[in-house]
Order: C-alpha cells, then sequence, then structure tokens
C-alpha cells in the first residue's frame, strides 16, 4: 500500500449527496480480479452518455477538474454495499482524499486499508470548500498527514483528526499483511517452538 504523508492536488467537487458505493463503481464492471482498472470506469453512469461519449455536465468532465486528485461531496458519502472496489475505482482513477461531512462506515474503513485518505469535517467547513472550488477553478489544496492540516493558496487552514492507529498505518503505507509482517520474527518464533515448517517450505 502507498504510504500518505502530504499531497498536494486539484480539487473536483461533487455537490451531491448519498453517493452510494453503485454509483461509484457499477455493479457491472466487478468481474475483474485484481485491483486495478476500476478507474476507467469511476462514476461510470454520471460520467458518460448512453451512445457512450463523455456526459458534458457531469462534475470530472469540466476541464478545471480532470486531473483532481482530490474529491469533494457532501454528507454519508461511501454508503450501500459494501464493495472494496468502490475504493479501488477512487485510487486507480487518481483521487488520494476524499473531503466530505460523513461517510458510510465500512467505505470510510477501506479507504485507510487501501491508502486513500478520507477526512471528515463540517458541514459549515465543506458549504466553504465548495465556495473556493468555484470561485478559484481550477482550485488545489495541500493535505498534511504528519500536522493533520489542509492549506490553500488563498490563506485556508484547517485542522482535521484522524484516529492514531489509522494515521500511523497510512504514513507507513502498512495495509493488514504488512502489519502482520511486523511482527513476523515473534510468528516465526512460535513456529519454531511448535514444531511447525516454516511458511514456504509448507506452501511448497
Amino acid at each position: 500500500m502507498r504510504a500518505f504523508t502530504k499531497h498536494t492536488g486539484t480539487v473536483a467537487a461533487l455537490d451531491r449527496a448519498n453517493v452510494d458505493t453503485d454509483q461509484i463503481i457499477p455493479k457491472q464492471f466487478l468481474k475483474r480480479i485484481e485491483r486495478t482498472g476500476f478507474g476507467e470506469f469511476l462514476f461510470f453512469d454520471w460520467r458518460y452518455l448512453e451512445d457512450g461519449s463523455e456526459n458534458p455536465d457531469f462534475e470530472l468532465n469540466q476541464p478545471h477538474a480532470r486531473d483532481a486528485s482530490i474529491l469533494l461531496a457532501r454528507r454519508n458519502f461511501g454508503s450501500g454495499s459494501s464493495r472494496e472496489h468502490a475504493v479501488w475505482a477512487l485510487d486507480d482513477y487518481g483521487f488520494r482524499v476524499v473531503l466530505a461531512p460523513s461517510f458510510a462506515d465500512i467505505f470510510f474503513n477501506n479507504c485507510f486499508k487501501n491508502g486513500v485518505l478520507p477526512i471528515r469535517l463540517s458541514e459549515a467547513t465543506i458549504d466553504d470548500l465548495f465556495q473556493r472550488t468555484a470561485e478559484h477553478a481550477p482550485y488545489g489544496l495541500t493535505v498534511d498527514l504528519e500536522t493533520m492540516t489542509i492549506r490553500d493558496a488563498h490563506g485556508l487552514e484547517l485542522e482535521f483528526d484522524v484516529e492514531p492507529f489509522r494515521r500511523h498505518c497510512l504514513l507507513n503505507g502498512l495495509d493488514d499483511i504488512a502489519l502482520t509482517l511486523e511482527h513476523e520474527d515473534k510468528i516465526t518464533a512460535y513456529e519454531k517452538a511448535r514444531g511447525m515448517p516454516p511458511a514456504d517450505a509448507s506452501a511448497s
């Protein structure tokens, strides 16, 4: 998993509440077994018209949002089914940060497990960021996980909170497997003490 320390990027403003995972990545694109390749299908039903051409009215298709890596959204982002593919699609498209007043719990957890930083901010702060994105398009932010601050080039400075364990994992690029391997010496010692074969030997 990619570590996250500080990221500077352009903001794409998705002015919609209750965006669910089937809107983020529709179910017909869940057949892949790899974690990559989902970005082209992100928000598919909104991004494209029935003839396959881009929907010119969709937020991510606006010229100032095409290279965005920070997504700004409304409350309850990532609701619906628990598919981890939703985070894979956001990450594969290029988003490293999602800002919203609230997130669905499973989606929120999946973000941290895949190197995407979800940040909860107040409704008033999110409103202000939507206004700034409209006024200064293309609008950029710098998100610093080490200092837990968000800054723009127009004098904005915000603080945010991340639970310490999740912050540690993101800063060091540790997913569940990497966390387990941090204790590899203890695992090996446990196996030897019980006469268990090494993992590579048992797998062969």
